[in-house]
């Protein structure tokens, strides 16, 4: 089965963003995605915003030792295994198949990741928690707080 959706690495330099679409197949792969946004060579912050399937998001911001990572449904980590690979480094179980069931998907992960680039916590509670978007919506509102909505919506919107 092959997973649809967009894997952007964001960089954020000398007070510029720049946005680059990463390789399709690593919507599916955390350790490819960690790995490719170590190699990008900058000085300030680099990160990527993951939409899956019109489904789920997963914020991956590598940090020394490890990635700080956020994923908007918990619940995902049933039926994706990039949401699985991002519960196993969170060292968070995957949710029992019963859980599923259960009123609403919830967040794992780093709510405030991205707060030192303009996205608090609170935000971000309140941007996860808008279910009626699709993943893509949420990234961009993330993308607008940030202040590089119009660099990423181009590099989505061309793929």
């Amino acid at each position: 089965m092959s997973t649809d959706g967009s894997a952007v690495a964001v960089v954020h330099e000398d007070g510029k963003w720049r946005c680059s679409l990463l390789a399709e197949e690593l919507i599916d792969d955390l350790d490819g995605v960690i790995t490719a946004l170590r190699r990008v060579s900058a000085t300030g912050a680099v990160f990527a915003m993951i939409a899956v399937d019109d489904e789920f998001f997963v914020i991956v911001r590598p940090i020394p030792g490890g990635a700080s990572l956020l994923l908007s449904d918990a619940t995902a980590g049933l039926d994706y295994d990039i949401a699985a690979d991002v519960l196993d480094l969170l060292q968070v179980p995957i949710p029992e198949e019963d859980d599923e069931d259960d009123d609403e998907p919830w967040p794992e992960g780093e709510l405030g990741l991205l707060a030192d680039l303009g996205v608090p916590e609170e935000q971000m509670s309140l941007i996860v928690a808008e279910d009626d978007l699709f993943p893509d919506e949420q990234l961009q509102m993330i993308a607008e707080s940030c202040g590089f909505a119009d660099q990423y919506a181009a590099v989505v919107d061309a793929d």
